[in-house]
């Protein structure tokens, strides 16, 4: 056991105003020398002092993990032995594994000599920020410690601003409820906060963003925290709806008002009376289908096909939509007074591309319940599907149109979740899906998940974690059972609608002209300003596909960014 040192006490207005500042602050964090020869600690003190950087000495690694317990401190510079008789390192390395225990982000300069630096080396890989040999540099070891706080400081902060979104999510959640939701970034934080926070109103609300980036979700969110929320929740494809089935669908039939009408049907705007009615895909309804939406939005009223009496409910619209309406509009292909109606309050959803924060709490989330149904034997369709909530109906277009407005409905058994068949008979016991689905994700498939662009949003997402509990047995899913190995995307060219395979870069990517292919990439990238996202819109493929071709053709990102 070695000797415990004589520390180097601070003034107050250091060892206190420096906790939790970083080095831009007015007081910078201090830096722990450990190093058993006093003249080593001397002369590092004097040099940082110089330089305005407050130290602390210890001279043996219990010292030293006791001075880090006390969480004051921004960056360690430490030997790698710590006896006389010892040159191996390994002193060191424990030293070194143990400050990881503390404070795994705490950032360690290795100071090595004899011979030690191939340990120094391996701790490199493990984690230290760096090693330097002894005789030291005096202008290297500064910078790179000035380095270290810094980035001690943002990670300070970034710890800092997660804790404060940690807390404003609990504190959201407290407070409404937020239907099962899984997010963890700032902008779902605000949309989500957006929907609780104009629920209770009673006005229209549009939710826009691409296909699969939870707008359903949202809109749940919206009839869950409203005073409606004890009653029906319709949820309606508009898009889905044909002109000559619109009528049926949206306002009810009578006996006889069409060809096989034998009985009475409700319409979705009767079943949703008191509730809220979800318009999914609105931007897709016909002309006709708007004409006829608008007036029941104007008036409440409607009549069933078939009818001369005119019905008047209380309905909340909800709608949401993937296409740019007001584009549309000046297309003539939405109307204007339509939307007025639909969008009093607005929330737009970013794609998940935009919110990488996101991907891996909504990963682990369905790795965790799709897991758990591959387990119980249920198929993975009803592991999605049978969480209906109270009150919410999702009236299948086959469903029989009698069902009261203010009831779930009597469900037919072979409904998602059922026990029974749709004869009224015990379901057979059914064989696990995967006895011993996967729990976690290697680094590898993190990183995968983390790069990719995920164009589908959380739907491909959920649908690529649905893939590996099926075909991962190994307990860790890898990026080929997500399908997002090289050799299952090394063909991805998936082209945005708005930019057409006819554009001139886009015809040469993927063709046997290497030369044409090379000069297409430079050019979208210095058109781009090395914009790697942009000019793989440009040129029809995914980041991925586009660094990967740089890296097979030779293209520096930075050359091109300096010819530029």
């Amino acid at each position: 056991m070695w000797d415990w040192p004589k520390l180097h006490i601070l003034p107050p207005a250091l060892s206190s105003a420096g906790r939790g500042c970083g080095y831009n602050g007015d007081v910078m964090q201090q830096v722990l020398i450990v190093d058993d020869n006093p003249s080593v600690c001397t002369a590092l003190e004097i040099l940082f002092d110089v330089h305005g950087i407050p130290t602390v000495v210890a001279h043996t690694p219990d010292a030293a993990l006791e001075i880090v317990a006390r969480g004051d401190i921004g960056a360690v510079i430490q030997d790698m032995n710590f006896s006389d008789d010892t040159t191996s390192g390994q002193e060191g390395a424990a030293l070194f594994r143990r400050l990881r225990e503390l404070d795994g982000d705490l950032p360690v300069l290795l100071m090595t000599a004899w011979t030690s630096l191939e340990t120094a080396v391996a701790l490199v890989k493990e984690g230290a920020a760096d090693y330097l040999a002894k005789p030291w540099d005096d202008a290297k070891v500064v910078t790179t410690v000035k380095n270290m706080l810094r980035l001690r400081e943002l990670a300070l902060e970034n710890h800092r601003l997660r804790a404060q979104s940690a807390r404003a999510r609990n504190e959201l959640q407290d407070r409404y409820d937020l239907c099962g939701l899984v997010y963890a970034s700032e902008a779902m934080h605000r949309v989500v906060s957006l929907a609780a926070s104009v629920a209770r109103a009673d006005a229209p609300v549009l939710i826009s963003g691409p296909n699969g980036s939870g707008k359903e979700k949202v809109a749940e969110i919206v009839h869950a925290n409203s005073p409606r929320r004890q009653q029906p929740f319709v949820k309606v494809n508009a898009g889905g709806l044909p002109d000559d089935l619109l009528e049926a669908e949206l306002f009810g039939a009578e006996v006889g008002a069409f060809t096989g009408a034998t009985k009475k049907r409700i319409g979705r705007f009767e079943a949703a009376d008191g509730g809220t009615l979800f318009l999914d895909e609105i931007g897709n309804l016909t002309p006709k289908g708007q004409m006829k939406l608008l007036r029941v939005l104007q008036t409440g009223e409607f009549e069933r096909l078939g009818s001369t009496i005119t019905r008047k409910v209380d309905v909340r619209i909800v709608s949401a939509t993937n296409a740019n309406l007001r584009q549309m509009i000046s297309a003539g292909s939405f109307r204007e007074d339509l939307l007025f109606r639909l969008n009093v309050i607005e929330i737009r959803i970013s794609p998940l591309r935009e919110r990488s924060e996101d991907v891996l709490p909504l990963a682990e989330h369905f790795l965790a319940a799709l897991g758990q149904a591959a387990r119980l034997g249920e198929t993975l369709n009803e592991a999605r599907n049978s969480a209906l909530s109270s009150g919410t109906i999702n009236l299948p277009g086959n469903l029989p149109g009698n069902l009261p407005g203010n009831l779930p409905g009597n469900l037919p058994g072979n409904l998602p979740g059922s026990t029974t068949t749709a004869a009224g008979e015990p379901r057979p016991p059914v064989a696990p899906v995967n006895p011993s689905p996967p729990t976690r994700f290697s680094p590898a498939a993190v990183r995968a998940m983390l790069g990719h662009d995920w164009p589908g949003n959380v739907r491909e997402l959920q649908n690529r974690i649905q893939r590996a509990i099926l075909l991962c047995h190994g307990g860790v899913v890898e990026p080929g059972d997500l399908g997002l190995d090289d050799a299952s995307i090394a063909a991805d060219t998936v082209r945005p609608r708005h930019h057409p395979v006819s554009e001139p870069g886009a015809r040469v990517i993927g063709s046997e002209d290497t030369e044409a292919e090379r000069r297409a990439i430079i050019h979208a990238l210095e058109t781009h300003a090395g914009v790697v996202a942009r000019a793989a819109a440009e040129l029809g493929l995914s980041r991925q596909a586009l660094y990967r071709r740089m890296d097979r053709l030779g293209i520096s990102l930075e050359r091109q960014l300096r010819q530029s």
